[in-house]
């Protein structure tokens, strides 16, 4: 058998070159992820920063923790509690205290992501003066870096300031320093300190102050902006690979079984010469699992031996890209290899184990078959394996909708769920191909001539090969549509919620992170025929069902303003009836009756019990809270409305605006221009993951059209040579084998487009049911894959098909199979 299975992969090196190829690619790919989410999962902690030479760092509240029956649940606040008064004078008793602030900071020329700080905290990291001097004035800066040197003078969205020395940048932050008095008047919250002192008796001194932490070593770094960062880009990164992991393992199998399944649908007759000369069944099925074992073990070690070259340059482009943190790199685990190779294995005799069992049931008579036309496309189990999973595919869809249509937009759920009616459609693909070809093929057999004719009967008599090459092309355009068009519905959908909820003529927002003061409010207010709404960001925690600590995004309003400058989407209740002793929630909270309490914690921590007022619908998933600001402690005004009161006029107002907003800096927007500015957008990490699993699925494609393409037009050497014997000429022949090529893939990007088109309608109708009435976003870019395919195609099988014409005509008729 061994003997038999080599001297045939010797001989059909080319039926076996692109499953080899796919399957390398796939374990490669395997071995790439496994070894970075290895990486990953060993990750160093987070070295402290911005602290690093400070000997103790105390820090109010930043964390709520609840305990629960499953143990505590730990969320972080929005609005961190300040270090309590008491507790700064007893510390300035035993040391030096230094208060810390940190505040975003624009500049004319500067890079971006400029933050500003006191000066007296440079040396805690440490910076050290490369040129100039500290500052000493209030608009004096220093800078790190080389893009102000000293003498400089910058307008930055705080007034224009003069730069009197630089430091040298450390690489986590690009920095601006101000005398500490003008940072504290830019940002007067302050929720961390050092203190010059032992960290035991810093310890004692704060004892019994419910909240505050006391940073030491490695600690410190809690004291940093983001210090968990790394871990969430670690995993997000995992995400992104698990995602793609999971696409390359779904992709090889369909890539193996089309081939293999073609394979046998092209030795038919060489299997019925194997049983005419007493081969069994089950020596037919061995022979052809032995040959994908083959081909399996070679592949797979191929694949791993190219992970371990690929890695590498995979984690160099995710730290180039942003995506990994900046130490992030490939640790020398053997692991990853092994699963990767198992896998390549199980994948090849997987997709094999189908075609083999088609093989065994090969008869004798099958050697003196003649007809090229496939009788029998598919089995009776293929068929009903597949309708199966495509009912399967339906009632789940029709279950999400009416139990939980919040689920099918969520990212996991529209990632995932497109695999299973995938899968049930390319199972039928033989069934849909032949009607789906006369349809497309009925233009081109109207036009003059007979080549329209032949290429719509010869796609349609050859269902296997036409069912083998559209396998693919389905999988890259359904991808493609579906998880493009899902994130592009789903941004649409939240720009509509944006404008019809927001109804002002104009929105103000301000320069930095500390929000608009009192004196800046008090003249936007003051602005004739402006009515203001100041509204900020939160957040309120509640526990449902005694486990689970959910987060919501809270803004707090004033009813009566902010009823003049917003339409919220209510499903019950008043926003009038909102106070202080009272709360907005949607239907998405377990408790959302209107006038039953809920206990909830606000964005300082604080507990309280708080009235429904009234409830919103759930829609597109950022319907948050709204309280009023007494239940937003702390929180700045981040976001002015403004509506026009009768008869004002627009650029009188905004010229107002502006003047209001000219000392403490601020941005003056009209309403368009706003929801410009506010439009989602899917995140890098989300889009390079998309964009990683499409490339797969696009390789992938290639891989399997240029074999397929290959194959079968190889195996039509003699059906071309027939051609030309009936008179016509090579380019005939070889635009006709273009235009069936071409044929079959639209055949394919139909089906995909199918395909896409149902996910994206269920994600429509989720919508529909959360009250969210949008479009439905076509990734165009997905013609782009469909153009990719069909030049393969057609390159692969008219380059096939010219080297088979090189051949006299009457040489191949008569040649023997």
């Amino acid at each position: 058998m061994l003997t038999t299975t080599l001297h045939t992969l010797r001989a059909r090196w080319v039926t076996f070159v692109g499953s080899f190829v796919a399957l390398s690619l796939g374990v490669a790919l395997i071995a790439v992820m496994g070894l970075a989410l290895a990486s990953s999962a060993d990750a160093p902690d987070r070295a402290p920063e911005r602290f690093a030479a400070a000997p103790v760092v105390v820090k109010g509240q930043d964390t709520l923790e609840v305990s629960t029956s499953n143990g505590d649940r730990t969320r972080k606040l929005p609005q961190p509690r300040a270090v309590p008064d008491e507790v700064i004078a007893k510390l300035r008793d035993l040391a030096t205290v230094v208060e810390d602030r940190s505040f975003a900071v624009r500049a004319e020329g500067g890079p971006a992501g400029l933050v500003g700080h006191p000066w007296s905290t440079a040396a805690f990291a440490p910076y050290e003066l490369a040129a100039g001097r500290a500052p000493e004035a209030a608009d004096e800066v220093v800078v790190s870096g080389d893009w102000g040197g000293p003498g400089t003078r910058v307008r930055t969205d705080t007034g224009t300031v003069r730069v009197v020395g630089t430091v040298t940048g450390l690489g986590f932050e690009n920095a601006v320093f101000y005398t500490d008095a003008r940072a504290a008047q830019l940002s007067p919250h302050s929720v961390q300190l050092v203190v010059g002192a032992d960290a035991a008796a810093v310890r004692e001194a704060v004892r019994g102050s419910a909240g505050v932490q006391v940073l030491t070593g490695s600690a410190r770094r809690y004291a940093d902006a983001d210090p968990d960062r790394d871990s969430e880009a670690l995993t997000a990164m995992n995400a992104m690979f698990g995602t793609a992991g999971g696409v390359t393992g779904f992709v090889s199998v369909f890539v193996v079984a089309s081939t293999f399944a073609f394979t046998v649908a092209q030795r038919r007759r060489e299997f019925g010469l194997l049983r005419t000369a007493g081969a069994t069944p089950g020596q037919i099925r061995r022979m052809v699992l032995c040959e994908a074992l083959v081909v399996g073990v070679l592949a797979s070690a191929t694949g791993c031996v190219f992970g371990s070259y690929g890695a590498p340059k995979l984690a160099e482009w995710a730290v180039d890209e942003g995506l990994a943190p900046r130490w992030f790199t490939i640790g020398g685990y053997t692991w990853p290899y092994q699963l990767a190779f198992w896998t390549g294995l199980f994948v090849a005799l997987c997709g094999v184990l189908a075609a083999s069992w088609r093989a065994g049931r090969t008869g004798p008579t099958e050697a003196l078959r003649e007809a090229s036309v496939d009788t029998r496309p598919m089995t009776r189990g293929r068929r009903l394996f597949g309708v199966a999973l495509l009912i399967t595919a339906g009632v789940t869809l029709a279950l999400a909708l009416v139990t939980n249509p919040g689920e099918l937009l969520q990212r996991k759920t529209y990632v995932s769920r497109p695999m299973l009616l995938i899968t049930s459609v390319a199972l039928l693909a033989p069934v849909l191909a032949r009607p789906l070809v006369r349809l497309v093929g009925w233009l081109p057999a109207q036009l003059p001539g007979a080549g329209g004719i032949l290429v719509r009967e010869n796609s349609a008599a050859g269902v296997r090969r036409t069912a083998a090459v559209t396998a693919p092309v389905l999988v890259t355009v359904a991808l493609a549509g579906s998880l493009l068009g899902a994130t592009a519905t789903l941004d649409q959908a939240k720009t509509t919620e944006l404008r019809e909820r927001t109804v002002a003529d104009f929105v103000v927002t301000p320069a930095g992170d500390a929000g608009f003061d009192e004196p800046t409010l008090k003249r936007l207010r003051a602005v004739n025929g402006a009515e203001v709404s100041a509204s900020s960001s939160s957040a309120v925690y509640v526990l449902e069902d005694g486990v689970a600590l959910i987060r919501s995004d809270a803004r707090a309003v004033e009813p009566e303003p902010f009823a003049a400058t917003a339409r919220l989407p209510l499903a019950a209740g008043r926003l009038s009836d909102l106070d202080d002793d009272s709360i907005i929630v949607n239907e998405e909270w377990q408790r959302h009756t209107v006038g039953e309490r809920v206990d909830v914690w606000l964005g300082d921590g604080t507990r309280k019990s708080l009235k429904i007022a009234a409830v919103m619908t759930i829609g597109a998933g950022d319907n948050g809270v709204y309280v009023t600001p007494r239940n937003a402690p702390a929180a700045p005004v981040d976001r002015v409305d403004v509506r026009l009161a009768g008869g004002a006029d627009a650029g009188t107002v905004a010229a107002g605006l502006r003047r209001a907003v000219r000392a403490s800096g601020g941005d003056v927007l009209t309403r368009d221009a706003w929801l410009r500015a506010m439009r989602p957008e899917t995140n890098r990490t989300t889009r390079a993951g998309f964009f990683l699993v499409l490339g797969i699925a696009l390789l992938y494609t290639g891989i399997s059209l240029a074999n397929t393409m290959v194959m079968a037009t190889s195996d039509r050497a003699r059906e071309l040579a027939v051609l030309r014997l009936a008179g016509a000429t090579r380019w005939q022949v070889l635009r006709l084998v273009g235009a069936e090529a071409l044929m079959v893939v639209m055949v394919g990007g139909l089906l995909g487009a199918l395909v896409a088109g149902l996910n994206l309608a269920g994600m429509w109708g989720a919508l529909g049911l959360l009250s969210v009435w949008t479009s439905i976003e076509i990734p165009w870019a997905t013609l782009a894959a469909v153009g990719a395919c069909a030049v393969l195609a057609v390159v692969s099988a008219v380059a096939s098909a010219g080297l088979s014409l090189r051949r006299r005509a009457v040489e191949w008729a008569g040649a023997p199979e």
